[in-house]
């Protein structure tokens, strides 16, 4: 075996694992609205890095924490692989720009399915960072849509709310049909 292989072998045995970490559809806690986060102490950091591990090992550009089970307002994103990670701690929506761009998304959550999702163009995002220290995040385009998904997790609310009727319904379907 060539070493690339033992390293591709390496990165999809990580990447399977840490999906079998990840919250998949039709665990409730995935519809549950996430509360604050009050203590901004070393149990969060170790959390954020746990977090970030989990998206990079599952090839993901983003995790909210109830796709690990913590009903916490806290998400991690990276806008490319070798980009570095940003956790945001409370994080809320203040400003959405009128125009709305209709994109493909995937999620960790849902498996394979990618979906059409409309999303605001520019988003402007108040939180904390891991210290508790205020951040604004004036977001646009890839960064906007990657913020805008993974608020809505700590909202309880999924791509299959926002995708057309009808794609929901195929959705579903082969959410239904999948092998457990």
């Amino acid at each position: 075996m060539s070493s690339r292989a033992f390293e591709d072998d390496e990165l999809e045995r990580r990447r399977l694992a840490a999906l079998g970490v990840i919250r998949q559809y039709g665990d409730p806690v995935l519809r549950t609205p996430a509360g604050e986060v009050k203590d901004f102490d070393e149990e969060l950091g170790r959390e954020i890095a746990r977090m970030s591990q989990l998206m990079i090992d599952a090839r993901g550009v983003g995790l909210a924490a109830p796709q690990i089970g913590a009903l916490r307002r806290l998400l991690v994103y990276r806008l490319g692989e070798e980009g570095p990670t940003r956790a945001l701690v409370n994080p809320t929506i203040t400003w959405s720009s009128d125009e709305t761009e209709v994109d493909q998304e995937g999620c960790l959550s849902i498996g394979e399915l990618l979906m059409d999702v409309p999303r605001a163009v520019s988003v402007t995002v108040e939180a904390r960072d891991a210290d508790g220290s205020p951040v604004t995040v004036d977001a646009h385009d890839y960064e906007a849509r990657v913020l805008q998904h993974e608020i809505d997790h700590l909202d309880g609310i999924l791509i299959l709310d926002r995708t057309p009727r009808d794609q929901r319904k195929e959705a579903l379907r082969a959410l239904r049909e999948r092998p457990e």
